[in-house]
């Protein structure tokens, strides 16, 4: 399925488009897919808590974090923060499921707790309510028994907020709502989604190519410190390489809801991942997330570490050691 995406940027780059950006974003999902699954293999409560020690790291010393930095734009780079933290917060849930001794399994929610923490420390209002429902959700999936309720939750509720952002930019809701919605996602930001489903209605089946929403799109061009990203994922892919390109982008992730449903990982693990992934869709699909090669990998990691089968023995459904 990652081949297809890699070859479906290839082929709508045919009129000079550029697929640099997506085969990277391909590249990195793929080779943290493939650590993910190694060294949750090996190390089931020390890789993920490392990986969730990392990802917080990153959140807090990336440029885009510091006040007054030159990529903060008008926009935010503020997504990609939202999405480590979010990921950092599933690795360490994660982690805590996996280990045996109540010690490591306290310490490791502990972590979990800080990387909300954190995210109010540092102001992001997103990244602290995407940390906040993955620590809930985590927590509630110690009384679930079968994953599949709650990772149907999670595709609908993907599925919900895409559907959503089409229709703010098709301007197909209620004006009055309208109004509200665009009110925090700032009227710049729904003019750039506009732009790009106007690329969309004029090529539909291949886009206007990858990498040419920026000098394509009209906003961008009056803006004053334009990154040429319309900060919604599904809407660039949808300007970029048409519906097919938002087809392959959903099927990839219907494809890791599947892994996590069959994976014989306790279900809190599934769950957790699960929720860190889908608060990434979420932030993805308003913002520029995934654009940021950190994040990609990260949620290959993630991914891979919560679908690996431990090569020593797991505890039961909740953790606990059979």
């Amino acid at each position: 399925m990652l081949g297809a995406c890699a070859a479906w940027s290839l082929i709508t780059a045919g009129r000079g488009g550029r697929p640099e950006g997506v085969l990277l974003a391909v590249l990195a999902l793929a080779a943290g897919y493939a650590a993910g699954r190694i060294c949750g293999a090996l190390l089931p409560v020390v890789a993920p808590g490392t990986a969730a020690l990392a990802g917080l790291g990153l959140a807090v010393t990336a440029p885009h974090t510091m006040a007054g930095s030159p990529l903060i734009s008008p926009l935010g780079h503020t997504g990609a923060t939202a999405a480590l933290l979010a990921l950092s917060a599933g690795a360490a849930c994660c982690a805590a499921w996996a280990a045996r001794p109540p010690g490591p399994r306290r310490a490791l929610r502990l972590l979990a707790a800080g990387v909300v923490v954190t995210a109010a420390v540092l102001g992001s209002s997103a990244g602290f309510a995407a940390s906040t429902a993955v620590l809930l959700c985590s927590l509630a999936a110690a009384r679930m028994r079968h994953r599949g309720p709650g990772l149907t939750g999670f595709a609908l509720a993907t599925s919900l907020v895409t559907a959503t952002t089409w229709a703010i930019a098709e301007g197909a809701l209620p004006t009055g709502l309208t109004d509200s919605l665009a009110g925090p996602l700032t009227p710049h930001r729904v003019l750039l989604w506009q732009d790009a489903l106007t690329l969309a209605h004029d090529e539909p089946l291949l886009g206007a190519g990858p990498g040419r929403f920026g000098e394509l799109s009209p906003t961008i061009a009056g803006s004053l410190s334009p990154d040429g990203k319309p900060h919604s994922a599904p809407l660039q892919l949808a300007a970029e390489q048409g519906l097919i390109g938002v087809a392959l982008l959903a099927a990839v992730f219907g494809w890791v809801l599947y892994m996590l449903w069959r994976t014989p990982r306790p279900t809190p693990v599934v769950l957790s991942a699960g929720a860190a992934l889908t608060a990434l869709a979420t932030i993805a699909t308003v913002g520029n997330a995934v654009s940021f090669t950190t994040v990609t990998a990260g949620a290959g990691l993630l991914a891979g570490m919560a679908t690996a089968l431990p090569l020593t023995g797991e505890g039961d459904g909740v953790g606990d050691a059979p």
